[in-house]
């Protein structure tokens, strides 16, 4: 199977992957839809709690990361899910677009240019990933979806989230099925937990690393941007 463009019907000559939030975006999409279920009651008092318990363990390095991932979905149990979708969209709108890093709209006109497939590979939730794809016009998304029966959320990640060792297998997979080397694509990414992924590929980029990644980055010699001047960006040229 190849990846084609849809004008040229071409097969593309490489895969450039980006992760989301505080990457494409400098915003964090996750603690955006907490407190936009917060403003319209959708998220209760024990929901937060738990939330942010969760999250402190996950920033101290205590627990499986992953595990941990899953628990902090879980305030969504017992929601419409199309109440979940209205969330992401208000928050693609408002949060994330406004929030964009126009550096990254070069990088990505620049692959365009040479003929790559660019692709959104992200823990992020796929309504979010999906409208920032469509706004850059992004060829593709590689996401965390999750599981709904007759029309309300489980609580329950459908799959595994897109996360750590995950997103390695994920992007491995999705350059087998396209018959392109890791060795020839790029990803772009944020985090430690990104560094399986980071490895994997020819061409690491660290956006704004944390420090943790930092370290890494330069001792590997790896490529590192600081982009700081994320504006508001209604719509763009590509």
């Amino acid at each position: 199977m190849e990846i084609t463009t849809s004008a040229s019907n071409k097969p593309f000559s490489y895969i450039a992957f980006f992760d989301l939030d505080r990457t494409i975006s400098k915003a964090i999409s996750g603690n955006a839809l907490a407190l936009k279920a917060i403003g319209k009651g959708y998220m209760k008092t024990s929901d937060i709690a738990t939330a942010t318990w969760y999250g402190f363990v996950y920033l101290i390095g205590l627990g499986d990361s992953a595990k941990i991932m899953d628990k902090m979905a879980a305030w969504v149990k017992g929601l419409k899910e199309e109440i979940l979708m209205d969330l992401c969209s208000e928050v693609v709108r408002e949060i994330m677009i406004p929030s964009i890093h126009p550096e990254v709209i070069e990088e990505i006109r620049m692959h365009r240019a040479n003929n790559a497939a660019t692709v959104i590979l992200s823990s992020t939730l796929g309504p979010v990933c999906r409208g920032i794809a469509d706004h850059l016009q992004m060829d593709e998304i590689i996401c965390s979806h999750l599981e709904a029966k007759n029309g309300y959320l489980t609580g329950k990640p459908l799959g595994k989230l897109c996360y750590g060792e995950e997103k390695l297998r994920r992007l491995n997979e999705y350059c087998e099925k396209n018959n392109t080397k890791p060795s020839e694509s790029w990803y772009y990414a944020d985090a430690f937990v990104d560094l399986p992924a980071l490895e994997l590929v020819g061409h690491p980029v660290c956006i704004n690393p944390e420090r943790k990644l930092a370290r890494i980055a330069r001792k590997k010699e790896w490529d590192i941007r600081r982009w700081y001047k994320g504006k508001k960006i209604l719509s763009s040229s590509f």
